[in-house]
């Protein structure tokens, strides 16, 4: 199993910069951020410029990834795809278009998002969005060898205050969800998510092995005086998310059990990536402190793989 990082934790540092330092401490692979250069989103970086991507580009990328003896495991751009504005969302699915593009020129397999929502409507209707707007997607992605997969983060307060902004975050949706999508639409498993939640991320691990993609590598710290003060909604006097009683934290510095969620996943045959998904406050602010944490994830990692 090999350990590797999202991107986005070193800003807007170029790719042959990162990969350089990726190398120089030890990762094996790199989650390659692919937003367009302006967001709404926290937590969104352009390490590769997908919308200009060329086949000059993929062979000077493949250059630096075989010089510094890295792997890309995913591309990631995470953004509304059902976004209720149908011009946005239109600019959001072509995107998401032009980084299946470039993935594949670049012999990327996996291209993770996620499904997002239409606020205006509810869970069963927003099922029904997904069908029309993804289903091309997914048909789209095949074509070009390369399969989508949607990371369980369900975005609180995302497109408004207190709701949930993408609706592919617990078992019950996963499972209406892969019944009518085929092998090649899956998961990036975060288990930092489920933990919060109260999602038993072992049973996850079991039921939905086979459409497990890829792993994101995110701890989490629950603050229980808060929660018994708050309660689980937990919004009177904390940030627009709600993030009052739950704090993402790097792998070893939470309360996942990293050892026997590795165990699991070996035991359902996946031998991929844990891919550092850095949102831990204590090590952001600057790239030497964002550089120090990832370090300190990969060396915990290490212990258990």
């Amino acid at each position: 199993m090999k350990i590797g990082f999202l991107t986005v934790a070193l800003g807007e540092l170029e790719f042959d910069e990162i990969a350089r330092w990726a190398h120089s401490v030890g990762f094996e692979s790199l989650e390659v951020a692919v937003w367009p250069p302006t967001s709404d989103r926290d937590y969104f970086s352009t390490t590769i410029d997908v919308e200009n991507f060329t086949e000059g580009d993929a062979e000077n990328i493949k250059r630096i990834l075989e010089e510094n003896e890295l792997m890309i495991s995913a591309f990631a751009y995470y953004d509304n795809n059902l976004d209720t504005d149908l011009k946005k969302r239109k600019m959001i699915n072509d995107h998401l278009k032009k980084a299946i593009d470039a993935a594949s020129m670049l012999g990327v397999e996996l291209v993770g998002t996620f499904v997002g929502r239409d606020i205006t409507k509810s869970v069963e209707e927003n099922l029904k969005e997904f069908e029309v707007v993804f289903k091309p997607l997914i048909a789209y992605a095949e074509r070009k060898n390369v399969k989508l997969m949607i990371e369980n983060c369900p975005m609180v307060g995302w497109q408004k205050k207190g709701e949930i902004g993408n609706i592919f975050y617990s078992p019950q949706i996963w499972r209406e969800v892969f019944r009518i999508t085929p092998d090649s639409f899956g998961l990036n498993l975060d288990p930092s998510h489920l933990y919060w939640l109260g999602i038993d991320y072992i049973s996850v691990i079991k039921e939905f092995g086979n459409r497990i993609f890829h792993a994101h590598a995110k701890d989490v710290e629950l603050n229980e005086s808060r929660l018994y003060e708050q309660g689980i909604y937990g919004h009177w006097g904390t940030n627009e998310n709600g993030k009052s009683w739950w704090t993402y934290r790097l792998p070893g510095f939470g309360e996942i059990d990293w050892g026997k969620l590795v165990l699991e996943l070996r035991k359902i045959g996946y031998d991929y990536v844990l891919s550092i998904e850095h949102e831990d406050p204590v090590w952001e602010g600057s790239e030497e402190k964002a550089k120090k944490g990832l370090t300190l994830g990969l060396k915990f990692l290490r212990k258990v793989v």
